[in-house]
Formats: C-alpha cells, structure tokens, sequence
C-alpha cells in the first residue's frame, strides 16, 4: 500500500476508535452503566446455565 493511502487508513481506524469509545460512554450513560455492567458481570450468561442444567436434569430423569 503506498503512504498516503496508509495514512488515509490509520486516520480512519482512529476516527472510528474515537466513535466507538464516544458511542460506549453515550450508551453507558443512557442506560446508567447497568447493561454493560451486567453482561460484563455475567448475569445474563447465569440464566443460560441454569436454563441447561435444567434440561440435563430433565433428560436424566426420562432416561431413568
């Protein structure tokens, strides 16, 4: 890639990393940090565990 075009590249890739840092702290402060911190808390993933342990539960207690 010649040099302009590098610098067209990596110019872009910056102004896109500030739009998505800018769009994190807007999202954060609409919701209040609450979505982000559950997901990030794993609170969403603990309905899915529990959701497959019951299932295996289920299955094991046909196959007896």
């Amino acid at each position: 890639m010649a040099e302009p075009a590098k610098k067209v590249a990596q110019q872009t890739e910056d102004r896109l990393e500030d739009l998505a840092e800018t769009v994190r702290k807007k999202f954060d402060k609409v919701t209040e940090g609450t979505y982000r911190d559950r997901i990030i808390a794993g609170r969403f993933a603990e309905d899915g565990d529990h959701a497959d342990e019951q299932a295996r539960a289920e299955t094991e207690r046909k196959q007896e």
